[in-house]
């Protein structure tokens, strides 16, 4: 039979208490769920409007001009009725203005009457975009403008023709395909391609096909088809349903990376759970002694006090799922630049039902072990003592091994991925498990330090009073601290490595797409003395016989094998390269079939001295054996390829030319202006505007990051309350004796916080000491940069968060403080 006066008690009687085992519960699954919801209604909107996101029902994508079969099956296709195709060719060049050294790299789209099929490119005048991009005329975006000087009506050089600026370009329905583009738009007609005399052989253009089908029962049928008659490494035949565009690649990857610091973010959470309830249950001790001594079972106490959790869960979970809906409502914002237009958010039930079940399996998981210990409640503790009862190890054992076979189970659900989730659970308890050896090591030492001051002594006696939980604070802080300030050290190497310490003798002028025919009177123009490489555009078709699988090489993380590669030829090594495996770079009578390889390829695939590597260029097969690895002895922004050939090999494959220099940055425009005035086909990217471009794309992701990474530092701040309650009555026996002793209220408060003060130092130097070591191979393993510390910061995060601990523990002490000796010793006495 339920006491329902009982369980209200109950609840009410630690008001404290029971407020943090809720903020615990919301804060495991606050995040989840609005990522969740968050991912949800982009996926809705982006499936929702795939039509008007990729411009059409079926897509054709080629990085060179299509071949003649697929063409002709789409010329054979636009002859029946209803089915339109329109053709569209991206790719960046320089473009001028009249006045002389104003020119920027472009983002150039030419399109065919007819696009878009579907969604609206929007003008700054409201004018339908078919009428304004007519021959002649060109539409771009304000940024162009900005940084040209220009204003409308005025003329535009792009290659070798010469438009008149006829509007602004707002948005165009596929724009968010890309997500990261060097230049502003430029728009040009299909009618003017020929003028402008940039599509050559070897030139750098994504060349597509957009169908409109006047049946959608007949797209896949028809795409099929189409793919049938297309080259499979070379094109590919999508319909707007299985095309995914790069923002929506994007958005995965790192909404499934957030999601991972969520889940981290929820192990954290849980210990809190487990930790408040504990000290919850531990002010009921005596309650649940005076029940067991009138003849209450443990069953019918742990079923009450079950009630009593699961309330305050089900509190939780509500509020969490409320707060999850308003950080989803703030997402956009956070997102801002990384989204498609248009996007609605919306709430979505299957979200709501997942975070009540989410709630559910965190409480269930994590009050389980505190509810057990009921059973070890006696009689005795009537009388209030302090006794800590000696743990059975077989049920905590099994209590242990539950809570982590069903942890694992919430993570292989929340990520979808039975690799990954093997790889996170490994990673996140490696670094639990190194966060809690070098925690016992640090808590060792201090316990066996000696010090002379008074308060110091009581302050590391504090540390380990009975029922403390020093260790999973110092864990669950210095865990967090490391994830935290591993992602700030990380993006500061990133930084110091591509923004703020350029080389001084890296090129910063690169020059693409130069013909063959053009070598001489470009190095004419140029003026300067440098080395040139020929280009040949291939793709890795099979390793010793083993084709490569395309589709599960592009779904790997980093580089793959999948993409084509820039492949090229010479007969020696450069000066920041040299040959780590083989005799000579080449075979000894210099074979056209050789191949000598960076070693940065065997991170793709494992590959030896005498492998066998079949290329494809440009459809044409070609075997080489691998005769040498090479490595670079500089890592920086310097040409190098992974696949090096002899001269003989490659000298008449299809190719063009491309070369990089370093010249000041003041003269920078005005070669850059000259050049492409001279060789219209000819792109130059400017390194230090990619750099400020990359820079800002990488401060506004980190920011997202430790946005959410600050979820698990909150998790450590009510561990750090729930640990203050769980040693409440020890501690307020220690202020009571203190004080009968003579000690003023002021001794006190600095007992408490030089312990505080030591549980803050003690989290950041182990979470520097960890976010360091995985910085430095983050670094060097994963982006192949140098390392360096950044020491003031870290003097500066252990600086805050030991005044972070410091004003927690000081506030949740507060009432501690405040106890009268007369009264607790009354109370003692009366027991």
């Amino acid at each position: 039979m339920l006491h329902r006066r009982f369980i209200l008690r109950q609840i009410t009687s630690a008001p404290r208490q029971s407020v943090v085992f809720v903020l615990c519960v919301v804060l495991s699954m606050v995040s989840l769920v609005a990522l969740g919801g968050f991912s949800g209604s982009v996926n809705r909107s982006i499936q929702k409007d795939a039509r008007r996101l990729h411009a059409g029902d079926i897509i054709i994508r080629s990085h060179y001009e299509f071949s003649p079969p697929l063409a002709q099956a789409v010329r054979d296709l636009t002859r029946q009725s209803g089915v339109e195709a329109t053709r569209v060719w991206e790719f960046y060049s320089v473009v001028r203005a009249e006045a002389e050294n104003a020119s920027v790299l472009a983002s150039v789209k030419v399109v065919e009457r007819g696009y878009p099929f579907y969604g609206t490119v929007v003008l700054a005048s409201g004018r339908p975009f078919a009428e304004v991009l007519t021959h002649g005329t060109a539409v771009v975006e304000r940024a162009l403008l900005d940084r040209l000087g220009l204003k409308m009506g005025d003329r535009l050089h792009v290659g070798r023709a010469t438009f008149t600026i006829g509007d602004v370009v707002l948005q165009e329905p596929d724009r968010p395909m890309t997500f990261f583009s060097l230049g502003p738009r430029v728009f040009v007609p299909a009618e003017d391609l020929t003028a402008l005399d940039l599509v050559k052989e070897g030139s750098r253009v994504d060349y597509s096909i957009l169908l409109s089908m006047p049946d959608e029962r007949g797209i896949d049928r028809t795409a099929a088809w189409l793919r049938s008659k297309s080259l499979p490494e070379r094109e590919r035949v999508e319909t707007f349903r299985t095309a995914e565009s790069g923002i929506k690649r994007f958005l995965d990857n790192f909404l499934f990376f957030l999601g991972l610091i969520g889940v981290f973010t929820l192990l954290l959470a849980g210990i809190g759970v487990e930790s408040v309830l504990t000290a919850l249950l531990r002010e009921q001790e005596r309650t649940v002694g005076i029940m067991k001594a009138l003849g209450a079972t443990s069953r019918f106490i742990i079923v009450h006090y079950l009630i009593v959790v699961s309330v305050l869960g089900l509190a939780g979970t509500l509020l969490g799922i409320g707060v999850s809906f308003g950080l989803q409502a703030l997402l956009p914002e956070l997102f801002q630049g990384f989204l498609p237009p248009h996007v609605e958010f919306s709430i979505s039930w299957s979200n709501v039902f997942e975070g009540l079940a989410l709630g559910t399996l965190v409480v269930a998981l994590f009050a389980f072990l505190p509810l057990t210990r009921l059973r070890e409640v006696k009689p005795s503790s009537i009388f209030g003592k302090e006794e800590v009862p000696a743990r059975k190890r077989f049920p905590y054992a099994l209590a242990g091994s539950t809570v982590l076979l069903l942890f694992a189970g919430i993570v292989l659900w929340r990520l979808g991925d039975l690799r990954l989730s093997v790889f996170f659970l490994l990673g996140a308890i490696l670094l639990i498990l190194v966060t809690a050896l070098a925690t016992e090591a640090a808590l060792f030492l201090v316990r066996e330090g000696r010090v002379r001051s008074l308060v110091f002594r009581q302050a590391l006696r504090g540390l380990f009073r009975p029922r403390n939980i020093t260790k999973p604070i110092i864990i669950t802080l210095a865990a967090s601290l490391a994830l935290l300030f591993s992602i700030y050290l990380i993006e500061q190497n990133l930084d110091a490595t591509f923004v703020r310490s350029y080389p001084p003798d890296a090129p910063n002028l690169f020059f693409l797409d130069i013909q063959p025919s053009q070598r001489e009177e470009f190095s004419r123009a140029l003026g300067l003395p440098t080395e040139y490489y020929p280009v040949i555009r291939g793709r890795v078709v099979s390793i010793n016989g083993r084709p490569v699988d395309q589709d599960k090489e592009r779904r790997r993380t980093g580089d793959n094998l999948g993409r084509e590669f820039n492949l090229t030829y010479r007969d020696h090594l450069l000066e920041d390269e040299v040959v780590i495996r083989g005799e000579s770079l080449y075979g000894p009578r210099g074979k056209e079939a050789d191949v000598s390889v960076l070693d940065d390829v065997l991170k793709m695939a494992d590959i030896s001295l005498g492998d066998d590597i079949t290329f494809s260029i440009q459809g044409v097969p070609l075997d080489a054996r691998v005769t040498s690895i090479r490595t670079r002895t500089r890592k920086d922004i310097r040409p190098f390829f992974y696949f090096l050939f002899p001269t003989d090999t490659l000298k008449d494959a299809p190719q063009t030319i491309f070369t990089a220099v370093r010249v000041a940055k003041e003269r920078a425009p005005a070669l850059q202006t000259a050049i492409v005035s001279r060789f219209p086909n000819v792109s130059v990217i400017d390194a230090t505007d990619v750099i400020t471009t990359f820079a800002g794309v990488m401060d506004k992701l980190s920011s997202i990051v430790r946005f959410f990474t600050l979820f698990s530092v909150l998790a450590g701040v009510l561990l750090i309350i729930s640990s203050i309650f769980a040693t409440r009555l020890a501690r307020i026996q220690e202020a009571v004796y203190f004080k009968v002793l003579g000690a003023r209220r002021r001794f006190v408060l600095q007992v408490f916080t030089v312990e505080n003060l030591i549980i803050g130092l003690l989290s950041a130097a182990l979470g520097l000491l960890i976010s360091e070591a995985l910085s430095w191979v983050v670094s060097i393993q994963v982006f192949d940069i140098s390392y360096r510390a950044y020491p003031v910061a870290g003097v500066l995060m252990a600086a805050l968060t030991s005044l972070l601990v410091i004003t927690v523990g000081a506030l949740a002490s507060l009432s501690i403080l405040a106890q009268k000796p007369v009264a607790f010793l009354r109370e003692r006495a009366d027991e």
